[in-house]
């Protein structure tokens, strides 16, 4: 139950306010934005749903990351089709790793699932870096969503905000065979071992959730809607932008070596 990941800092990794440069004065290394920077701002946003935020109180470099829509795997996704292409996410996550300017990650989350390969390359690459991230989810995380919003150090969902816990499902030929039902229960398990052990719920509690036939009305599974997904044991805390940015400034000023996350 007690699985939260606590990243582990090298000794040679610095946090925020320990470089020389940090310890000038602030408002003299953060000057008002040219309308150049501010329009090259606008554009990332617009191109790649991505932004940097630097918050001249305390210095810290955040690196903000949208993950909406149908999370595409091998196969392209229709054209009227809104996705998030996980040979565009992985790449940004070593640059956020190995960026020694950016202090911390945070994503905002609005997908409907997807590719569980895709899913889980990107949820295992957010799980491993070494920086403090947070996540916080807006429509929903759903399916192959779940994964990715408990890979962050923290995690929030607003309070309307949903998560769909459901079993695998199979696209494409299906061989009616034993070895078919083995293969899709292998997939299932690695999708519940990660979620396990990045949040405070079991395999077994998860298992329970995709068999619940009460709750959807085309499939199995449950539906978690704001504070419930907190009670089941997948999210730390319901919050919005404001809260997320707090725990995340928090824990860019923790110990590098241990955030003390609760138990």
């Amino acid at each position: 139950m007690e699985n939260y990941r606590k990243n582990q800092y090298d000794s040679n990794n610095s946090c925020a306010g320990e470089s020389a440069g940090q310890e000038s004065d602030i408002s003299a290394e953060n000057p008002p934005e040219t309308t150049e920077e501010s329009s090259a701002r606008s554009q990332l946003i617009y191109d790649t749903g991505e932004a940097f935020l630097n918050d001249s109180r305390t210095a810290h470099n955040i690196h903000l990351l949208t993950i909406i829509g149908e999370i595409e795997g091998h196969d392209t996704a229709g054209s009227q089709v809104k996705t998030t292409k996980y040979e565009h996410i992985l790449p940004r996550l070593a640059l956020i790793e190995d960026d020694v300017n950016t202090d911390g990650l945070l994503i905002l989350l609005n997908t409907t699932g997807g590719d569980v390969d895709a899913g889980l390359s990107i949820a295992e690459m957010i799980a491993s870096l070494s920086k403090p991230s947070v996540s916080l989810v807006l429509g929903g995380s759903h399916s192959i969503g779940v994964p990715l919003a408990v890979s962050t150090t923290w995690s929030f969902i607003v309070p309307t905000g949903t998560m769909i816990v459901h079993p695998v499902q199979m696209s494409g030929r299906v061989i009616g065979a034993p070895q078919t039902y083995e293969y899709n229960k292998r997939i299932q398990d690695r999708i519940t071992g990660f979620i396990a052990s990045h949040s405070r719920t079991t395999q077994k509690q998860l298992e329970k959730m995709m068999m619940e036939n009460t709750k959807l009305t085309k499939d199995l599974g449950t539906i978690l809607i704001g504070e419930e997904a907190v009670q089941a044991g997948l999210i730390h805390e319901t919050g919005g932008i404001q809260d997320a940015l707090r725990k995340l400034h928090e824990l860019i000023e923790g110990n590098c070596s241990d955030f003390g996350l609760k138990k």
